[in-house]
């Protein structure tokens, strides 16, 4: 074979690699920018497609971190190159009052009006409390409160207690003598700091912090809770009001549930 076309051959070959190889780590690189339905945002974050498409990853946030909890993604991290996020387990939000990760922000990807309460004059007040991050969700099979053994960490390193954690005392009916002291964790309250699993004591943390959409179900438009005030402000104009017609129907709550009583 000719020098020439042999040199040609092997130049050929490499380019292909090349190509190969580049290709692979592009396509890797849009896979990773597409979303990042487990990665924990920055308190302040909106909603996460937005986020992605408003985020230019310019790091202000991470570089404003007083306690270095915020990362920037990296290729193989799972996330979209470039994108803050934070890992509790390791390095929870400290749930800063002035949140200087927020104020930095250049595009309004963390949007201080969400970690804000309005003062009579309608000007912003930062609140760290009203941050959204996630949610913690505990895993009572591992758990080991539920298990009997006493073990407050999580409730007593979280910075909103007895209110977002609480803990709840129940009759061990293994032992028959004593307490379960379990921990409750609220929706309505809970930031998802993470600061609950990073002080959780077992191996791998039984509370751990999802991001909202995931941890949580959602009511459906059938039900309401009576009770709920703010249940019931959603069914205010609704005007086709769907009810199921049984047997029972016919009768008064009071005598159907009497017949069943044996």
């Amino acid at each position: 074979m000719m020098p020439e076309r042999r040199d040609f051959l092997l130049k050929t070959i490499k380019s292909l690699g090349l190509a190969t190889a580049g290709g692979l780590a592009w396509s890797g690189f849009i896979e990773e920018g597409r979303s990042a339905p487990l990665m924990l945002r920055p308190p302040g974050a909106v909603q996460e497609k937005q986020f992605l498409a408003s985020c230019v990853k310019c790091g202000m946030c991470v570089e404003a971190c007083p306690y270095d909890a915020l990362n920037l993604a990296q290729p193989g991290d799972g996330s979209p190159v470039g994108t803050p996020y934070f890992i509790p387990r390791t390095n929870p939000c400290r749930m800063c009052n002035d949140i200087p990760c927020v104020p930095v922000c250049p595009t309004g990807s963390l949007d201080k009006a969400l970690v804000s309460d309005k003062d009579k004059g309608g000007e912003l007040i930062l609140n760290i409390n009203l941050a959204r991050m996630g949610l913690a969700v505990i895993d009572r099979e591992t758990c080991i409160a539920y298990s009997g053994i006493q073990c407050d960490a999580c409730y007593r390193a979280c910075p909103l207690i007895d209110k977002a954690v609480t803990v709840e005392y129940t009759r061990n009916v293994r032992t028959g003598k004593h307490a379960i002291m379990a921990p409750i964790v609220h929706s309505n309250a809970c930031t998802g700091c993470g600061l609950c699993e990073n002080a959780c004591v077992t191996k791998k943390a039984a509370i751990f912090v999802l991001p909202r959409e995931i941890a949580m179900g959602e009511s459906s438009e059938r039900y309401m809770k009576g009770w709920d005030e703010r249940d019931q402000e959603r069914m205010r104009d609704v005007t086709d009001k769907v009810t199921t017609e049984t047997p029972r129907s016919e009768k008064k709550a009071v005598d159907y549930l009497n017949e069943d009583v044996f």
